[in-house]
């Protein structure tokens, strides 16, 4: 049996409480699915321990802690679908012969700044400084170089249509390639977009995490599609935008709303977002303004209904007394987080009825643009 069905880039905490688990488990029950390879892409020596906690063959431990429909959850479980663990650039070689010649599925879930253009992505020599498109695309080439037979491109990034966007970035980065290249990608390669909802509070030493037991991986229908496994998490949905906008349009631009006053007062000592939920200061603005400006945006989209209940999900969800969630790990990437959460609502929101007033979310778009200014 092959050891890399799965190629997975990025050692998130994240994938390590989601997808990973969630392979592991249909692993357990005797299904054909994974195992992964994980794959550092950033050359983080610091990160060695991790890497090496992941592949262990005892597995690694994730907390699911919480409340599902009213009843208390504090459970462990042991996650052992990871079976290699190797890091850029020492294991090139290594990590290339598993994308050519092993994989069938390639899963991503690289940090926000992964996505930004690098000048190295100009050259088709590989480097540790190419955008994470950019180091797919030599993988993929490899692959293609080799003969290598139809595989499957799966980004769990927070991004809208997030197979499709990587797919025009690869292609665009194909240019640089033999033409032919190009072909392979568009008629080998099935792009697929998802979505994925859990919060991941904190890391656990040396690998694993604590999440809470709401989860969901929403992948969008298409011919040829291949899932990672069987799970009750997993979801194939004939079109991601009513799962995604629900997601990315009150869960995560509530995190980012809440971050971004956080970040104006100064970080205050308040640590956690169930700390801010519970404040007097943060809490009811919240809840207000999902009332006032996110919810009248779904009404325009005829979907005030499910916006309702999903926003009161959210806050039930931020105020998980279990789950430490960590403010400061939010705030990184905040400017990508900005642009991705809260200007991209804006516009969708406009689109339906421009005339919407939304005060807050103005004033936090327009500050991340002054500061790049």
């Amino acid at each position: 049996m092959s050891t890399s069905a799965i190629v997975q880039f990025g050692t998130s905490r994240f994938l390590q409480a989601h997808a990973d688990l969630f392979v592991s488990e249909a692993i357990a029950e005797g299904q054909d699915a994974g195992p992964i390879t994980v794959v550092q892409t950033s050359g983080d020596a610091s990160r060695a321990h991790r890497l090496k906690a992941l592949a262990d063959p005892s597995g690694y431990e994730v907390r699911i802690k919480g409340i599902d429909n009213g009843t208390l959850v504090d459970t462990s479980k042991t996650v052992s679908s990871i079976k290699r663990a190797l890091s850029l650039p020492e294991d090139l070689a290594e990590v290339a012969k598993a994308v050519a010649g092993e994989a069938r599925i390639i899963l991503s879930n690289t940090a926000d700044a992964g996505y930004r253009p690098s000048e190295a992505d100009k050259s088709t020599d590989f480097s540790i400084d190419m955008s994470y498109p950019a180091k797919l695309t030599w993988f993929l080439f490899q692959r293609f170089g080799m003969g290598g037979a139809p595989v499957q491109v799966m980004p769990a990034e927070l991004i809208p249509e997030n197979g499709n966007v990587l797919r025009d970035l690869v292609l665009s980065i194909a240019a640089l390639y033999p033409p032919e290249f190009a072909d392979w990608l568009r008629s080998n390669v099935t792009w697929v977009n998802s979505l994925v909802d859990r919060i991941v509070s904190e890391p656990l030493e040396p690998a694993g995490a604590v999440a809470e037991p709401y989860a969901l991986w929403a992948i969008e229908k298409q011919p040829g599609l291949i899932l990672p496994c069987v799970h009750p998490c997993v979801q194939v949905v004939e079109d991601l935008e009513q799962v995604e906008t629900l997601k990315l349009f009150i869960l995560n631009l509530g995190h980012t709303y809440l971050v971004s006053r956080w970040l104006a007062a100064g970080g205050s000592s308040l640590q956690f977002v169930r700390e801010l939920i519970d404040s007097p200061d943060y809490g009811p603005d919240l809840t207000d303004l999902y009332r006032r400006e996110v919810i009248p945006a779904f009404e325009a989209h005829g979907r005030k209904n499910e916006a309702e209940a999903y926003a009161a999900t959210t806050i039930d969800r931020f105020k998980n007394p279990f789950l430490d969630h960590k403010l400061a790990d939010i705030a990184q990437n905040h400017g990508e987080k900005i642009d991705r959460r809260i200007s991209s609502f804006l516009s969708w929101a406009r689109k339906a009825d421009a005339s919407l007033q939304m005060p807050r979310l103005d004033a936090v778009a327009a500050g991340a643009e002054a500061a790049r200014a």
